[in-house]
């Protein structure tokens, strides 16, 4: 499923694959040949989502960005990038061509350099103190249930205005060459996504087509 939050809607190329059972919200765009696996959920919470070319979000993944008044952490995934099954990335930046293994952990503020490789269940925290650095709050006795209070006050109005896009399906526009360019100079709204497999069953029967006419 595919969600606008309020007037920000998802950016997907039209050559990116989303399986129907993920789910994308908010101000996430979404680069070229990228594939989006079932039940991943790629959320934009107060900072924008931006995910580069040729990125793999495995199943049941969780990319989520956050940010509030005080302190914002959007989410960056570079070129060529895999994010394992069961993982998640917080508010970080991933580099290019890095490997996120299943059940890995990654916090807001983390930054991880190109070529970087997480292994199973690896944990990358952010400097200092959690408390202070992703909620603002001083750590002391309780904190934890003060932040609980705080981020779901933040969730219940960040969310309040999603809307479902109707017209979310991969349905592909019409048929055109492989080696034909995208007319398309950036992302796409939502309600266009493509399966770039559709396209080369439309290439494969244009090309049938045309056989025939030369027959």
């Amino acid at each position: 499923m595919i969600y606008a939050n309020g007037p920000k809607r998802p950016k997907i190329h039209s050559s990116a694959y989303v399986a129907p059972t993920a789910t994308i919200s908010g101000e996430v765009t979404i680069g070229a040949e990228c594939a989006i696996l079932h039940g991943a959920i790629i959320v934009a919470e107060g900072a924008p989502v931006t995910i580069g070319t040729s990125v793999v979000v495995m199943e049941n993944a969780v990319v989520k960005s956050s940010g509030g008044e005080a302190t914002q952490f959007p989410v960056k995934i570079g070129d060529a990038s895999i994010i394992g099954a069961n993982s998640s990335v917080i508010g970080a930046t991933i580099g290019n061509g890095c490997f996120v293994a299943g059940g890995a952990r990654v916090y807001n503020g983390v930054t991880l350099a190109n070529d970087t490789r997480l292994t199973p269940n690896e944990v990358k925290l952010p400097k200092g103190e959690f408390f202070e650095t992703v909620f603002n709050l001083e750590t002391e006795p309780g904190v934890a249930a003060k932040a609980a209070k705080q981020y779901a006050q933040f969730l219940r109005k960040t969310h309040a205005h999603d809307k479902p896009l109707d017209a979310h399906e991969n349905s592909a526009p019409g048929a055109r060459r492989r080696d034909e360019p995208d007319k398309l100079s950036a992302p796409v709204e939502a309600d266009t996504v493509v399966d770039i497999m559709m396209l080369e069953l439309q290439e494969m029967e244009l090309r049938r087509a045309e056989a025939k006419k030369k027959k």
